[in-house]
């Protein structure tokens, strides 16, 4: 016999539904940074946008000059902040759908990591 302690391991048969919980759990922490990062850039959008009305409302031109995709288009200083008003009114609106995704998606992940702690303990890593 050996003089040492032996640590008991107690091992948790993984089950086909626990596995659906842990690809489930993976699925949703994947897609959860992808909407943080879509977040992100809505923002930088946001607030280029507002950067842009700030600066057409200082300039004095008759006509400026409105980008399109890759193509530019010569426009009235009124429709140009118009257009920015729109987009910018737009890329908030698609924020806060976003912000509303990411919470369902973190009450999911919450609601698994609480069934599968409660099973596996220490022994699974979700965080």
């Amino acid at each position: 016999m050996s003089g040492g302690l032996q640590k008991k391991q107690s091992t948790k048969d993984v089950e086909f539904e626990d596995q659906q919980g842990i690809n489930r759990f993976n699925k949703l922490f994947t897609r959860s940074g992808e909407v943080e990062a879509e977040i992100k850039a809505k923002k930088t959008l946001v607030d280029d946008l507002e950067d842009a009305s700030n600066e057409l409302m200082l300039a004095d031109e008759e006509e400026v000059r409105y980008s399109v995709g890759d193509c530019f288009y010569h426009a009235s200083p009124e429709e140009a902040e118009e257009k920015l008003q729109e987009a910018s009114e737009e890329a908030k609106g698609s924020v806060d759908g976003l912000e509303k995704e990411l919470d369902g998606l973190k009450e999911e992940m919450n609601d698994l990591k609480k069934v599968l702690y409660g099973k596996f303990g220490d022994s699974i890593n979700l965080d």
